[in-house]
């Protein structure tokens, strides 16, 4: 398998961060040390990487597999680790049926092993905390926007964001555990006693953009294609800019 690449631009945050497109184009070992249970069929895999020149929340990376006999499968994958966690990057992966890589990472990975690794990418979709942040994300689209807030809490920034988070029930609702009061969480199967359970609507998302902070929302929308464009849509009729909404789709 080959694949032609052509390495990211450089850019920097003036006082931040800064990561060199030479950087992002080089393969770079990274080592598993970390396996933790997030849902039935979602985990994190914690990395070890020394040589990792850092990243921006919202970014993603190209790893890469391969086999005894030299085949080897490359896929993307968001970030899920704040640019503070130096020296090791987290990537938290649904278990999809069938799926190559993920149904390595799930069924045979241990640490120990070692994959490459190679990024950050795409400076798109990347905030690097110094504007108003509305993420919405459903499903595993909520891996980049939670490097978003821990950036936020390992920086103490007072910047504001909030999270709006789609799942099918509590059980499947990844980070659970780590939410706290910047996010809102919308149940679409099932839900805790008391809580309304249906698509994410207009009544998730107006309320927000009726009381946006000073400068406005810089909206940022990660999930599937059906659901980016479900969210943008509801967006757009609550009164955010069209070119204030950044999409990563998937699917």
């Amino acid at each position: 398998m080959t694949e032609t690449f052509a390495p990211v631009t450089r850019f920097a945050v003036p006082g931040r961060i800064a990561v060199s497109s030479r950087a992002a184009a080089e393969w770079q070992t990274a080592t598993l040390t970390e396996v933790r249970r997030e849902t039935p069929y979602a985990a994190t895999f914690r990395f070890a990487v020394p040589a990792w020149q850092g990243h921006l929340p919202g970014q993603h990376l190209m790893l890469r597999l391969t086999a005894e006999d030299g085949y080897t499968a490359q896929r993307h994958y968001s970030i899920a680790s704040p640019p503070e966690d130096s020296g090791h990057i987290e990537l938290t992966l649904d278990h999809v049926e069938g799926g190559e890589v993920s149904g390595w990472f799930h069924s045979v990975a241990r640490p120990g092993d070692e994959v490459e690794v190679r990024g950050p990418l795409s400076g798109f979709f990347a905030w690097p905390g110094d504007r108003p942040a509305l993420l919405i994300g459903a499903g595993s689209g909520v891996v980049p926007l939670m490097s978003m807030v821990r950036h936020q809490r390992a920086r103490g920034l007072s910047v504001p964001l909030r999270l709006l988070v789609s799942a099918r029930s509590p059980e499947e609702l990844i980070y659970a555990r780590e939410f706290g009061a910047e996010t809102t969480p919308v149940f679409t199967r099932s839900a805790p006693q008391g809580v309304p359970v249906g698509r994410m609507a207009a009544a998730h998302v107006a309320p927000l953009l009726a009381a946006q902070p000073e400068g406005g929302w810089e909206a940022y929308v990660c999930g599937s294609n059906a659901f980016a464009e479900h969210a943008s849509r509801l967006l757009v009729e609550a009164g955010q800019p069209v070119d204030r909404i950044r999409i990563e789709r998937f699917g």
